[in-house]
């Protein structure tokens, strides 16, 4: 058990994030919790109200693929309307001042890009898109989700005719390879892995925790539970990530300066 104070872990967290030159971000659905977007396994979230569609039940069964539209046309306006909140501002700062190459996320909001970072890789795909399964093309989620509501409950490619599903990864479904790779390259290669808002329960996201740590990074966990990862963490911070990463962030600058 650390038996520092707050202030010193977040002094000793600062220390590691002003000397790291490559650091890497792994973020999950705490830190968007903060912007209104309820996450998925805590109680009250979203698994407690909707059931999840297996990827091969939703190719398979027309009854699926009707379900799930419903659930995104349910959970994804609320999504859409949300607003960067500090936590991801403070992230795009640290990309701008040169000292994050990369984001590497859990969630399929968005809010990343919106709060201005450029380098973002979506493990789980995003829910501002739609994909067709049989030739691929996108398209943005809003006019998909209008012809959702107006009656269209198994939407279509307007190209091939194919099914259109959201454009996140489900259950049973692969994570996209190339992303996965580079997410594994980013944690060979990082001095420093910031773990955020995520619980690090889910594979293989979380091992890109211990990826890092083998390879000779610092690990900074941000996240208010415990995780599997906890022990390889040179520091933890448990605090509402709308205050605590800014702080981090903006004091590892500040110093840097």
């Amino acid at each position: 058990m650390d038996t520092r104070s707050d202030d010193e872990i977040l002094a000793h967290a600062r220390t590691i994030l002003r000397a790291s030159r490559r650091a890497v971000a792994l973020t999950g659905a705490g830190l968007s919790t903060e912007s209104g977007i309820p996450d998925f396994r805590s109680p009250g979230g979203v698994w407690e109200r909707f059931r999840p569609i297996e990827y091969g039940d939703f190719v398979c069964s027309s009854g699926a693929r009707r379900e799930h539209w419903r659930y995104k046309l349910a959970t994804v306006p609320v999504m859409l309307e949300a607003q960067p909140n500090a936590g991801h501002r403070a992230l795009a700062r640290l990309e701008q001042a040169g000292r994050l190459q990369a984001i590497v996320t859990q969630n399929i909001d968005g809010l990343h890009q919106a709060a201005g970072s450029s380098t973002v890789y979506e493990l789980h795909g995003t829910n501002r898109a739609a994909v067709c399964l049989q030739c691929d093309r996108r398209e943005p989620i809003e006019p998909v989700l209008a012809r959702v509501l107006a009656g269209d409950e198994e939407p279509r490619c307007d190209a091939c005719g194919g099914m259109l599903k959201p454009a996140t990864v489900s259950f049973g479904q692969s994570l996209p390879r190339d992303v996965l790779e580079e997410s594994i390259r980013l944690a060979e290669a990082c001095d420093c892995l910031l773990a955020i808002g995520s619980s690090l329960q889910v594979q293989p996201a979380a091992s890109l925790v211990e990826i890092a740590k083998i390879a000779g990074a610092s690990v900074l966990i941000l996240t208010a539970s415990a995780t599997p990862y906890d022990a390889l963490a040179d520091a933890k911070l448990d605090g509402a990530l709308g205050s605590t990463l800014p702080a981090l962030v903006d004091g590892a600058l500040i110093l840097d300066g």
